[in-house]
């Protein structure tokens, strides 16, 4: 019998910054890097950049539902973002960096609706979650220079997450709590 797997998608600011978090657990199969949300039908990196695409950064987390549920996953990746900010994602400012998951069945919609609702009633945060819930739309993979960049390019990587702030809201906002 063949596995099922599942599908989830984030937009979480810079997707190099958003791989690493998922490709840790077991039961992920797979983290692609991407574009999702816009109106330009496989859009560059370039263009998307300019904000003038509509997609937002993404990954699409391909999953063992059986070994990490979809409960699960949306943990860890409010855990990765400031579901506060709606003008981007720390250092990286506009349209393409904000935050949204993007559900790809009723039940994610219901899960993901959920688990903002518990966010927003457990008193972490004293601004309103802005993060967005929208129905899944294309998903176009980066280019393969963006795909597990944490892993090719280590010491940028490391450079663009140590100065975007995001570890330290991750340590101030979860870590500490």
């Amino acid at each position: 019998m063949k596995k099922r797997y599942e599908i989830a998608t984030f937009a979480g600011g810079c997707f190099w910054c958003m791989v690493k978090p998922f490709d840790q657990w077991d039961g992920v199969i797979q983290v692609v890097s991407g574009y999702c949300g816009g109106h330009v039908e496989n859009p560059s990196y370039e263009q998307v950049k300019t904000g003038t695409t509509g997609h937002y950064e993404a990954v699409q987390i391909t999953f063992d539902p059986e070994i990490l549920s979809y409960k699960e996953i949306l943990n860890i990746y409010w855990q990765q973002i400031d579901p506060t900010d709606d003008g981007g994602q720390f250092h990286d400012r506009g349209s393409q960096y904000r935050t949204a998951i993007f559900y790809h069945s009723e039940e994610q919609k219901r899960l993901a609706e959920e688990s903002k609702k518990q966010l927003e009633k457990n008193g972490r945060f004293t601004k309103p979650i802005v993060t967005r819930i929208l129905p899944a739309k294309p998903f176009y993979p980066a280019e393969e220079e963006h795909q597990h960049f944490y892993k090719k390019n280590p010491k940028m990587y490391m450079e663009d997450r140590s100065k975007s702030g995001r570890d330290k809201f991750i340590q101030q906002y979860w870590k500490s709590k």
